[in-house]
Order: C-alpha cells, then structure tokens, then sequence
C-alpha cells in the first residue's frame, strides 16, 4: 500500500477554516469495541479466509483517542487516536498456505494504528461539520502455525486519508447523532474506517453507542490484505 501515500490529491487538502472554536477545548475518550473479522488474507499464489478456515475470534482491542481545539483560525485543531485489534482462534486450512500444510492450525492476528489527524471546524453549532487530513501509521501480522511449520504475513504503511466528521445535536437535550470516517483509494488498493453514533452529553462527560467499520484491501508484493472488521461500539470522553 505504499502507493497510496502518493495518491491523495487536491480534493483531500486541509479545506479553509469558516469556524473555529472560541476557546480552547480539549476532549479525550476510551471505547469497546465488539469487532468481526471477515475476509482474506494472500501470500504469494497462498490464501487463506480468516473467518470460514481461520475461525479468528475477537480477543480484545484497545481504542482512545485525544483531541485539541483553538481559536486560531489559521491552525488546524489536533486529533490522536489509537486502535488495536487482536484476534485469535483454532481453525483447519483446506489447502496449504505459505509453507503450512493443510488441517488444524493455530492463528495470530494484530491489527494496530496510530492516527494524527488535522482539522478545521466548517460549522460549529447545532449542526457541527469538520474536514481534514489523517496520517495513519498502520501496520498488522497474521501468525499461522502448526505443529510443525509456521508462517507470517505483514503489512506496514504511513498512509494519508481524508477526514470528514459531522454532528447533529438535538438543542436542549443532550442528545446528538453523528458519524466519523477516514478514506482513501487509489489504483486497486483502498482503506476506510468510519463510524455512526448516538451520543449523550451531560456536565462534561459524553458518552456514546454507535457501529464502527474498518475495511483494507492491501497489496504489497505478495503479502495481500482484503479484509473487514465491524461490529457495535460504546465509549466514554470528557470534555473540558
């Protein structure tokens, strides 16, 4: 995938701020998150399906993330965010894949990235829109093994996307809905994570219930990764 980094163009440039926050905000927020996993995984003229022979089942991620907002028209606000996926499971090979022979398997799969991300506030009232551009390091490492032989395949990339978040807030209420999402796709290869929600706020805290989406079709060389993890979320932040 590392012909995607080239592949953002002038329809993801960072667009001119029209509002901006009045004071300086900052927010943090950890969430759960129940993720499938389905598709392939390929090495060389090898692949595998990590759900149907796999059986790779959720074993835990780890998702926080960080935001600053300013005043400052000219600079962008700033947004960290870090995802984790680890998944494990007991599975048969119908066929052999990069050195491991066909039948029982044991499996390793992590997923992890780390996202600075670059925003303006477009709108900011009862119905908030931001825009922006995303630097993902992203990486991830499929583990299958047997007895006998083992075999790894790995992706690794610094990737660009297009950021675009926009919120709906009942006034009065508390209660908001919105969706998040980060994109890219250029020349057969693509990535996308986005997310809805309903969301509650009370005091400072903020608490949310959505869907959250990650989908990577990666080639690089032989080592392919097509593969999706979705599923529901909940999370907690505090903004101050």
């Amino acid at each position: 995938m590392r012909k995607l980094t080239l592949a953002v163009g002038s329809s993801l440039i960072l667009a001119t701020p029209l509002a901006q926050a009045d004071i300086v905000g900052l927010g943090a927020s950890v969430s759960y998150w129940d993720s499938d996993l389905s598709g392939n995984v390929a090495n060389g003229d090898n692949a595998v399906d990590v759900d149907d022979e796999l059986r790779l089942k959720d074993d835990g991620n780890a998702n926080a993330s960080i935001y600053l907002e300013h005043p400052v028209p000219l600079l962008p606000n700033v947004r960290l965010a870090y995802t984790l996926i680890q998944q494990s499971g007991n599975g048969a090979l119908d066929s052999q894949y990069d050195g491991v022979g066909a039948g029982d398997v044991r499996s390793e799969l992590d997923l992890e990235q780390l996202d600075l991300t670059l925003y303006y506030e477009i709108l900011d009232n009862w119905v908030n829109l931001d825009l922006g551009l995303t630097v993902r390091d992203f990486s991830g490492e499929l583990l299958v093994q047997n007895a006998a032989q083992s075999s790894v395949t790995k992706a690794d990339a610094i990737l660009p996307l297009g950021y675009v978040a926009a919120r709906f807030d009942l006034p009065l209420t508390g209660v908001s809905v919105g969706a998040e999402g980060n994109f890219i796709a250029f020349d057969g290869d693509s990535m996308r994570d986005f997310n809805v929600y309903g969301q509650y706020s009370i005091s400072l805290l903020q608490l949310r219930a959505g869907y959250r989406q990650i989908a990577v079709d990666y080639e690089d060389g032989s080592d392919v990764f097509d593969v999706k993890i979705d599923g529901p979320f909940i999370s907690a932040g505090v903004t101050f």
